[in-house]
């Protein structure tokens, strides 16, 4: 899989233009603040999920435009495709000029994974953005898991909406009927989530020995309320079902569901020690650089297409050792590897330069000499 050709008009701060990059490593060099990001981001919108920064659609609609288009030609699934997302107040696509519902169908047609420095709050932050990592990879391997994420959400919410009606005195009834499709949404949630799991582990071991060489072991574990991720998608449903109706009283309480896929967590630890508190700087990184990776390699392993990997800043805090080893585990991708000091990187053989300026990009490869 891989980019043939980008077009972007109205897009963040990038000048309108156009890029094409090569099937290896395209590096975006530049000072912070210049677009090198934006150009990340608008690749990964065509893989149908939404801006990994945390952005509304419409705050990606460059400042004064009234939209922002965007066009790719990529190759996948053996043959060039080419896809068109329109941005307004939200987004909308098509693909081979036929307009999608929306633009989220773009998923599984494109596939890419994302490093960016805001990943880094995987291991540093609560389990919220662990379990979007979790739900956004498995998406891009099964795009219909996006129906069954929404149908959980609608019915926590009808649950939560109930059991605060109960707390302001309206009687306890329906209240069964929303446990009974809970559990059974929350098992659905929930055998998606350890499949993955199960298939991303040893990659993620195997990446993160590699980029520490050899020095140091990670582990990751499913924290759930239903049971470890040996539990069978029916054991889970009864387990749920169970605890839901045993915190009925600490629910109806608080006024809202206490337990449920919507409060578990993937558990990282290296070396026997919690991550999220005892891990350093480049440890914390090493591990989200090795979760993203095994994610890449899961979806080659399972659709049999190599995802693009988008790198953002990704050499930073990394010593050069792991730098190294970065650069060699992602040889035969295509990659878009941002930095501001382009030296580490501009030894490889091979692959495009870019320098982004003030939003315009401009192809430096004739001048590195490649």
């Amino acid at each position: 899989m891989r980019v043939e050709r980008l077009e972007y008009e109205g897009f963040r701060n990038l000048e309108t233009g156009s890029i094409q990059p090569v099937p290896e490593v395209n590096i975006l060099y530049g000072q912070n603040g210049q677009g090198k990001t934006n150009l990340l981001e608008s690749i990964w919108f065509f893989t149908g999920g939404r801006s990994f920064r945390g952005a509304k659609d419409s705050d990606t609609v460059g400042f004064g435009q009234e939209k922002a288009s965007l066009k790719m030609d990529f190759f996948a699934q053996d043959r060039s495709q080419q896809a068109e997302i329109n941005i307004e107040k939200r987004r909308s696509a098509s693909l081979e000029g036929i307009s999608l519902p929306s633009a989220t169908h773009l998923a599984g047609t494109f596939c890419a994974v994302v490093f960016s420095p805001a990943h880094l709050t995987l291991i540093k932050d609560g389990p919220d953005g662990r379990r979007r990592f979790l739900d956004a990879a498995y998406c891009q391997l099964r795009p219909g898991y996006m129906r069954v994420l929404a149908e959980y959400q609608r019915i926590l919410t009808q649950r939560n909406a109930l059991l605060k009606n109960i707390r302001n005195g309206q009687r306890a009834e329906g209240l069964e009927i929303w446990d009974e499709r809970l559990a059974e949404a929350g098992a659905r949630v929930f055998a998606a989530r350890t499949a993955y799991i199960r298939k991303m582990t040893p990659a993620v071991k195997n990446i993160y020995s590699g980029i520490s060489g050899g020095k140091e072991n990670i582990e990751i574990e499913y924290s759930s309320a239903a049971g470890d991720i040996s539990v069978l998608p029916e054991e889970a449903r009864q387990r749920l079902l169970s605890l839901l109706k045993e915190n009925v009283c600490v629910d109806t309480e608080a006024g809202f569901t206490t337990i449920g896929p919507h409060r578990d967590d993937l558990v990282v630890d290296i070396d026997g020690k919690a991550a999220r508190f005892f891990a350093s700087q480049g440890q914390q990184r090493s591990a989200v650089l090795a979760l993203k990776l095994a994610e890449a390699s899961v979806l080659k392993q399972v659709t049999g297409e190599q995802p693009v990997a988008l790198l953002d800043d990704v050499m930073s805090e990394l010593d050069p050792a792991r730098q190294d080893y970065v650069l060699n585990h992602i040889h035969g991708w295509q990659v878009f590897l941002t930095c501001c000091d382009p030296s580490p990187v501009m030894k490889m053989n091979g692959g495009r330069v870019f320098h982004v300026d003030k939003g315009r990009i401009t192809d430096m490869t004739s001048e590195r000499g490649v």
